[in-house]
């Protein structure tokens, strides 16, 4: 690992323990570096906002996205202090960033309290068997909002 690499690690890490101490919320950090510059950064702040999603990686991927105006992260890496749960996953996935570096991993946030196994198991569950049971319904007509954005010529991929 580069002396770079140390510097942003370094930064996530700070910034982990940074807003637990501020009572933001749990020991997580991240920073998003884009051509040697870190273009967004976040640290858990689930207490702080109310809002379950306030994951450091979440927080930091909307920070850079919105500092680099684009909705993903091509070209950029993201240094996280700890292995990203599932929610940050696939948040990380959708922003497409080149390379993920993290410190921790998801064995020692279980060993401090935050244990994500069980979304991991609940993903192979049958919808409606989760331990929040999930009921499809009105498809045929959600469908059609599908079938408009087939057909939508101006549309944009992500």
């Amino acid at each position: 690992m580069s002396e770079d690499q140390k510097k942003y690690m370094r930064a996530a890490i700070a910034l982990a323990k940074e807003g637990m101490l501020a009572g933001n919320g749990g020991p997580f950090g991240c920073v998003i570096v884009k051509d040697g510059q870190i273009v967004g950064q976040g640290c858990n702040s689930v207490l702080a906002t109310n809002d379950p999603t306030a994951h450091a990686e979440v927080v930091a991927i909307r920070d850079a996205c919105k500092n680099l105006n684009h909705f993903q992260l091509e070209g950029c890496e993201v240094y996280t202090s700890c292995e990203p749960c599932p929610m940050c996953l696939g948040a990380i996935f959708w922003a497409r960033p080149a390379k993920v570096y993290y410190a921790c991993t998801k064995e020692d946030a279980a060993e401090a309290g935050f244990d994500d196994d069980f979304i991991y198991q609940e993903i192979e569950v049958s919808p409606a068997d989760r331990q929040i049971p999930m009921v499809s319904m009105m498809r045929e007509e959600s469908q059609k909002a599908f079938e408009l954005w087939k057909e939508k010529g101006d549309k944009k991929l992500y």
